[in-house]
């Protein structure tokens, strides 16, 4: 019994001294200046009222002993429009924060403002005050006015009418977004939209859509986070799925970051000018469908670039239909996939007639094949390409290319020499020295006399979308 007390008595002059010893740990002030994980937090282009995602500072104790910083606080104060979070506290102003002896502190930032104007710029700093110096971390960050598109149970989220978009505001859409029949939605040039992740839009039979940007003032189409780190991440948003009867018209887009761009069901699509890229299954997938595109740039979709199938009218001039997918090892990674046939969910085959023709284009990609035809007999299936560059195994493509008639001077498994064909700074452009280079016909040309950057090509016309 007493053997017992005495080991009762020993734990706790343990647990005693152990206490005891923790406050004792003595911290000093600093006797050299700070360092920082980044001096500068560039933080996601945020909206209206709208929290951006949290960002993270290391603060590092480079000295061999604990220290304590005397101050930390946000330059304005609480009327900041960033919150931080120190050592997990939150506030604006902290004394006597302690950090041991080659450690690091985190510090958390993140901004939820409101905006006066369509855009404007959002600045701040961390202010760290020691015996030694008066050091700083900027916060930073581009906020933008916006008017939010919210489906809920009770907001079925439609539109009506002829609506026109303006660069005002970005537009915000969580949930799905439907133009109703008979309404027609203009989007003018320089207007952002939005959506949030498991959002889209639906364009119902008889509605229309109309993207209208220019050359610098694009119109841009992606999901709500900002960062330049999601332009090259799909599935960040749905899709724009057009019902039998609708109708596109876009020019200069740029289409981005989700599971499919545009989603035609017996629709019609007329595209210029316009970059459509990294997407998880297609950048557009069209079902007997008439899509009529010039200067369009593609790449990155995990599929195939373009799916086409039951059959339909397609026409790509000057295009620049790529694909360098390597965000998963799975997928086919094409450039173009067309087949006069398609199964629906109940396993049923239904097809339709095809016709496809390329011209004045470049198919490539980073695997051994860049088109591949699926042609059935139950339909007809007809084709033309025509002074183009593509990449070709006979192995998977579904046709031939020596003595094809319905390939005319066109070029096969020769490198476009593309600028810089990865996403995070995609350039499509081709080397001066590339097989593209005045490879086009003239004829072709002269029915888009400007590039996508609005430089002639009547004379000498490169295949693609640039000259």
């Amino acid at each position: 019994m007493k053997i017992r007390h005495l080991f009762a008595a020993l734990f706790w002059l343990g647990i005693l001294a152990i206490s005891c010893n923790q406050d004792d740990i003595a911290f000093d002030a600093p006797s050299q200046e700070l360092r920082f994980s980044q001096d500068t937090v560039f933080c996601d282009t945020v909206y209206h009222q709208v929290r951006s995602e949290s960002y993270a500072v290391k603060v590092y104790n480079d000295e061999d002993r604990d220290i304590m910083i005397p101050h930390i606080n946000l330059g304005r104060g609480a009327a900041s429009l960033y919150r931080i979070n120190v050592d997990g506290q939150s506030g604006h102003s902290f004394a006597n924060v302690p950090v041991r002896k080659k450690d690091s502190l985190y510090i958390f930032v993140e901004i939820a403002p409101t905006a006066s104007g369509p855009e404007a710029i959002a600045e701040d700093y961390i202010n760290f005050t020691t015996p030694v110096s008066q050091q700083q971390v900027t916060l930073f960050s581009v906020v933008q006015d916006a008017e939010f598109f919210v489906q809920t149970p009770g907001n079925p989220n439609t539109l009506t009418g002829n609506v026109t978009w303006n660069p005002d505001k970005a537009k915000i859409i969580y949930g799905d977004l439907t133009l109703e029949t008979g309404a027609e939605l203009n989007i003018e040039q320089g207007t952002r939209v939005y959506f949030f992740k498991n959002s889209g839009m639906k364009v119902e039979g008889g509605a229309t859509l109309n993207v209208n940007g220019d050359l610098g003032q694009e119109v841009t189409i992606r999901g709500h986070r900002n960062d330049p780190k999601y332009d090259t991440i799909p599935k960040n948003w749905n899709s724009i799925y057009f019902e039998p009867g609708a109708a596109l018209n876009m020019n200069y887009g740029k289409v981005f970051g989700g599971i499919r761009g545009l989603d035609l069901r017996e629709a019609t699509a007329n595209i210029k000018n316009s970059i459509i890229h990294t997407f998880d299954e297609y950048g557009i997938h069209a079902v007997n469908s008439t899509i009529n595109a010039e200067n369009l740039v593609m790449n990155n979709c995990l599929n195939s670039s373009i799916g086409i199938y039951k059959g339909g009218n397609y026409n790509f001039v000057h295009s620049t239909i790529a694909n360098y997918w390597q965000l998963t090892g799975t997928g086919d990674a094409l450039s173009l996939y067309a087949s006069n046939e398609w199964v629906t969910a109940n396993g049923q085959i239904e097809s339709a007639p095809m016709n496809l023709n390329i011209r004045n284009s470049i198919l490539y990609t980073r695997g051994s094949n860049a088109i591949m035809l699926n042609i059935a007999p139950a339909q007809t299936f007809t084709y033309l390409i025509q002074n183009s560059l593509f990449k070709h195994d006979s192995n998977v493509a579904g046709f031939g290319f020596t003595g094809n008639p319905s390939i005319v001077n066109s070029i096969i498994n020769q490198d476009p020499k593309f600028m810089n064909y990865y996403t995070a700074q995609m350039n499509m452009r081709v080397a001066s020295d590339s097989e593209a280079k005045g490879k086009g016909d003239p004829s072709v040309a002269a029915g888009v006399p400007l590039d996508l950057v609005k430089v002639s090509r009547t004379s000498n016309p490169t295949l693609g979308a640039y000259q």
